[in-house]
């Protein structure tokens, strides 16, 4: 499982790429979705909704249980990603490309996010 190593990750399994015009990408981990198994429902922000680092804010359902999407950035959701709400299972098959989950105008960067070699490193355990 290799992690991309132009994005930053969260130690809830959360990827941020790098900001565009202030705006960054969400999604999860191969790891985070391997362990969920097969996504059936995505529960995302909405649209306009302010997003806090470190907080939930929406849920990924799976056939095994329901987890907590955190963010790892504070900011306004720009866009979430229709594909993954209409096929959840994009975020299975490609967590990295298509199955993003939302976008974000980030207000606040956390420092505690990990490169693609620390986060290697804390999911090796």
């Amino acid at each position: 499982m290799s992690n991309p190593q132009q994005l930053r990750y969260s130690k809830e399994h959360e990827w941020l790429s790098a900001a565009e015009d202030g705006v960054a990408t969400v999604g999860i981990t191969e790891f985070a979705a391997n362990a969920l198994g097969d996504v059936v429902f995505a529960q995302l922000p909405e649209v306009g909704s302010q997003v806090t680092a470190g907080e939930t804010c929406g849920e990924l359902e799976s056939t095994k249980s329901v987890s907590d999407l955190y963010s790892p950035v504070t900011g306004e959701v720009t866009e979430i990603n229709e594909d993954v709400v209409n096929d959840p299972s994009l975020v299975n098959s490609a967590p990295f490309e298509g199955g993003w989950l939302f976008k974000v105008r980030i207000a606040e960067e956390p420092a505690e996010l990990l490169s693609a070699d620390e986060y290697a490193a804390h999911t090796a355990g």
